[in-house]
């Protein structure tokens, strides 16, 4: 007698993660497709990277206060930058290598922790040297959140949506860079300077709510977790480095190298450009601001839409251009034409995250499951330790070009990105598991 199941016990919580079904259709096919475990992966994913979001630009928001308060030049605040990118490349790598040994929900867990206790640790700092180094902890958890939380859903999305998926992953971003910019310019509007930057690092410890919720809801997809037990090279460096993965992960490192250069350029001064060059209010940063972040969110799931439908590379091939054209328009708008600067805002946001929508599912596909967290991982927070180069950069040009002529140096990173795509594949409709 037959110990097969019946058709109608397989369940969404069993029903295999690449299984495709007709009613995956429409517009929000990708999200049925998921199951209710998927869906629960990824509202864990989403929450993680806007509130991962949401640290991060506590420090870009607070850069005018910080400098008056620790006395900084342009070159000391750049620096802030420049050690959470550089430390977030070892985060990053490191949680990689836990994903693939202990499992993607834990590395999760782990990254979210580690974030928001050294952004609330930020928010103590006596001292500029102190606050440096809090800053660069905190880069330890922010390197590695994306890329976790990113496998973690691919491993559920089907191959035909799972560019929108990740691209729809990717938009929280701009939800948590919102949030931050809510809090800046409420706690700045009520508190003085001296105080309010304090309080808006100590808001980070808002993710420790999420971690509760993860290790009692979320787990890793089944197929993906079983095929990553079965290697003998789970999570080990020596193999991305090995001849049938080398290219790959070379030319990875490059691709995100540019786009991040380009992203962290324009992520970390235009804050300061709008307020110090322009001499916009808080509430007239925020407003500006709040075009740019608009354009970011469209731009994600935008993004993620047309990765499916064109491809990862020419995707990135598209946004890499548009973005580099943008960036030099808006560093460019004469003195006075501040209106001008508030429309080409959303363009700039639509553009440079629409180019992030295809990262989550093209550097899932492009290494296999034992060592998926691994490469994603070193790659994708590689690219962020060397783009630092990129703000820094700015911060020391800023002084003699001013910050809105060093913003066209970002320009560069996009070309480099092009450039990258000519060595790797085209991955769309991979199966991962």
């Amino acid at each position: 007698m037959s110990t097969t199941p019946p058709p109608q016990a397989l369940t969404d919580d069993t029903r295999p993660a690449t299984t495709e079904r007709t009613s995956d259709d429409g517009a929000f096919g990708w999200l049925r497709a998921l199951g209710p475990r998927g869906r629960r992966a990824f509202a864990g994913a989403f929450g993680g990277y806007a509130l991962d979001s949401y640290d991060y630009f506590t420090l870009p928001l607070s850069m005018v206060a910080l400098s008056a308060y620790f006395g900084l030049n342009s070159g000391q605040t750049g620096l802030f930058t420049t050690v959470t990118l550089v430390v977030s490349a070892v985060g990053g790598a490191l949680a990689g290598v836990l994903a693939d040994r202990v499992g993607r929900v834990k590395a999760l867990m782990v990254t979210v922790i580690t974030y928001a206790v050294f952004t609330v640790a930020c928010g103590f700092a006596p001292n500029y040297e102190t606050l440096l180094v809090f800053r660069a902890l905190q880069g330890l958890g922010f390197g590695g959140e994306w890329a976790v939380g990113a496998i973690l859903v691919a491993e559920y999305a089907s191959a035909k949506h799972r560019g929108q998926t990740l691209g729809a992953i990717q938009s929280s971003w701009a939800v948590g860079w919102g949030m931050a910019v809510i809090a800046y310019t409420v706690i700045f509007s009520v508190a003085g300077d001296d105080l309010a930057w304090r309080i808006m690092f100590w808001t980070g410890a808002l993710p420790a709510l999420l971690v509760i919720w993860l290790r009692r809801s979320v787990h890793d997809a089944p197929e993906a977790a079983a095929a990553r037990e079965q290697s003998a090279e789970k999570g080990s460096f020596t193999a991305i480095f090995k001849p049938g993965l080398l290219r790959v992960t070379i030319f990875a490192g490059l691709l995100s190298t540019g786009v991040q250069g380009g992203y962290y350029t324009l992520a970390t001064w235009v804050p300061t450009y709008l307020k110090s060059e322009r001499d916009l209010s808080v509430v007239g940063t925020g407003g500006y601001l709040t075009f740019l972040i608009s354009g970011a969110f469209i731009g994600y799931l935008t993004g993620g839409y047309l990765t499916d439908k064109l491809g990862r590379r020419r995707n990135i091939w598209l946004f890499a251009l548009l973005s580099a054209l943008c960036i030099l328009a808006y560093a460019n708008i004469p003195s006075g034409a501040n209106t001008l600067l508030l429309v080409l805002g959303f363009p700039l946001g639509f553009c440079m995250s629409a180019i992030f929508s295809g990262f989550g599912s093209y550097l899932s596909e492009l290494y296999p499951t034992a060592v998926r967290g691994t490469g994603q991982g070193f790659t994708y927070n590689t690219g962020r330790a060397v783009g630092a180069v990129f703000p820094t950069t700015v911060g020391f040009l800023a002084d003699s070009w001013g910050v809105g002529g060093a913003l066209v140096f970002g320009a560069i990173g996009y070309g480099i990105a092009a450039l990258a795509l000519l060595g790797l594949p085209e991955t769309r409709g991979k199966e991962l598991a």
